[in-house]
């Protein structure tokens, strides 16, 4: 299968939008980015219609057209029927004027080939014994059933599409031309790869557009009729069925959708239905419901039917129609399938993503898958990852988190605007001597602490950061950080337990202050001590000098 979808891995989010929207599980998550399988992909496109970051792209051919005009051969486009809902009912000299100021040598309806192909249908439920037919104008139903479900490939029509049909047809009348198909399909980009020599190249209606804005060149929007253009039908859900002339001994019934599709083939495969022309489309709404469409501009399957219904005429294009054998397709079985794991591997992968009991499988689907065993199953087979489990990471982050919580030696606790408990942790509990969480979860936390603080900082939108509190009712002093997160709602309290602090600080004050009054009443006794001494001394001196001055009065008396 050729890579007509690529991935910018740049954009790629990991949301899994794309698994989950993908019918046959076709994308590989590897180191967060999504990767297509093109093994299995079916190339229905809604990869790329449901991308939210535009991820997926479609590969352009517009250079490899502008060579083929620039080398002077007749370039003759196929123009896909759905072109009048894309085009918003502008008819095909409408489009022919444009597109020839590109330089292309001709447009025609692929119509004509739907009806080349219709032909060939009817003759094959008149002439053959065949008791289920499915028709094969869809590329990516082919590939469905190729991949899918091989048992059924015997009911798939061995007949070309309606491209490649008229194709064909283009190139026998000129035989130098090159043909290009355009229309709203990522598919007919690979069938045109692989069944070469008959489309040369395929452009989507998008891709157009822009080589025609490239250009300057715009579309006059009329509208043309031909009676002679019940082909028209092709791109509408039952399109094909609306063309054919019905043969009693078949039922016939239009399928659109790969879902539906698939739904229908798994009854074939058990022989629930027999006697049957089915029409199966992947797009719902058929080929006006295609990729390129429904991605850019995609307004309402009602309206495009009608577009469709209201330009399509009464009778069959006029074609030359060619032998049976000119219009086979040979369509063989694709084998892609990886080897199934064993139910050892299974279970194993279970227990990876935290289902160890059929009650832990939850099968939500946010994975893309549609229950935990198939996301195990593509683990073991590497297309998956076991962080695509969302309830797994929401439990892995949750228990981690409560591990934090729970271990850390600061009190916590969550309020909602409300100002009522929406969690406590154990610490927490043990400051304000709580028995259980659940005696206040939900309740007003003015029941255990002053809410004040919390109600300043949400109406200030100021945090609160390392404030000193005395919890009085709890004889406990605290350092309170209050943190209000505006996106979450949540106001968060974080309480360190300083009471022992706080008494050591107390503690070692009182033995300051006592040493300090004990220093202070050394010195006093030492200055009275000091004073009784210079009292002492004072006495002894004068009495000294009295008797010394005696003493010298009595020796000069001598």
């Amino acid at each position: 299968m050729s890579n007509c979808l690529t991935l910018k891995k740049s954009n790629c989010k990991n949301c899994y939008k794309c698994i989950r929207n993908c019918p046959v599980k076709a994308i590989r998550f590897s180191g967060n980015q999504a990767h297509i399988i093109e093994d299995e992909c079916i190339l229905c496109g809604q990869c790329f219609v449901v991308c939210p970051q535009n991820a997926k792209q479609i590969v352009d051919e517009t250079e490899k057209v502008k060579v083929f005009i620039q080398s002077g051969d007749p370039v003759i486009v196929s123009l896909a029927p759905s072109f009048v809902a894309n085009y918003d009912g502008a008819g095909i000299e409408a489009v022919r004027k444009a597109l020839k100021k590109l330089g292309f040598y001709d447009i025609e309806e692929t119509a004509i080939g739907a009806t080349i192909v219709k032909n060939e249908y009817e003759r094959i439920l008149n002439e053959e014994e065949r008791d289920v037919i499915i028709s094969s104008c869809c590329h990516s139903i082919n590939l469905l059933i190729q991949k899918e479900f091989p048992s059924c490939l015997g009911y798939l029509a061995d007949v070309v599409s309606p491209m490649q049909a008229h194709c064909m047809d283009i190139k026998k009348r000129y035989p130098e031309a090159k043909t290009v198909f355009v229309g709203p399909c990522v598919a007919k980009k690979d069938e045109a790869d692989h069944y070469k020599g008959i489309v040369d190249a395929v452009l989507t209606f998008e891709e157009l557009a822009l080589w025609m804005n490239e250009e300057h060149v715009s579309l006059e929007f009329e509208t043309d009729s031909n009676e002679y253009s019940r082909a028209r039908f092709f791109p509408t859900t039952g399109g094909v069925l609306k063309t054919m002339k019905e043969n009693s001994k078949y039922g016939y019934v239009a399928i659109d959708g790969v879902e539906n599709c698939i739904s229908v083939l798994k009854d074939l495969e058990k022989g629930k239905i027999h006697n049957c022309f089915i029409e199966m489309s992947a797009c719902i709404g058929s080929c006006v419901g295609g990729p390129v469409i429904e991605k850019y501009q995609h307004d309402s399957s009602v309206k495009d039917y009608l577009e469709v219904a209201t330009y399509a005429g009464a009778k069959d294009f006029e074609v030359n129609q060619p032998e049976p054998g000119e219009l086979k397709k040979f369509i063989k079985y694709i084998e892609h399938k990886l080897p199934k794991p064993s139910e050892i591997e299974i279970n194993s992968a279970l227990r990876q993503m935290g289902k160890f009991k059929a009650a832990d499988e939850l099968n939500c689907g946010s994975c893309g898958y549609n229950t935990c065993r198939e996301k195990a199953i593509a683990i073991c087979q590497g297309k998956a990852e076991i962080s695509m489990c969302l309830p797994y990471l929401k439990d892995k982050a949750e228990s981690f988190s409560d591990i934090m919580v729970k271990n850390t030696p600061n009190g916590l606790i969550v309020l909602n605007e409300n100002l009522e408990v929406q969690q406590i942790n154990e610490a927490a509990r043990k400051i304000m001597n709580i028995r259980s969480a659940t005696d206040v979860l939900g309740d007003q936390v003015i029941r255990i602490l002053d809410p004040t603080s919390f109600m300043n900082v949400m109406t200030s939108g100021k945090d609160v950061r390392d404030e000193r509190v005395y919890l009085a009712e709890y004889k406990r002093y605290v350092e309170q950080t209050i943190i209000y997160d505006r996106e979450s709602h949540l106001l968060v309290g974080i309480m360190r337990d300083v009471t022992d602090e706080e008494y050591e600080k107390e503690r070692k004050e009182n033995i300051s202050r006592k040493t300090i009054e004990v220093a202070d009443k050394v010195v006093e006794k030492q200055m009275r001590i000091v004073q009784e001494i210079a009292s002492l001394l004072g006495e002894t001196a004068a009495e000294t000098k009295i008797a010394l001055s005696k003493l010298k009065e009595s020796i000069t008396d001598e």
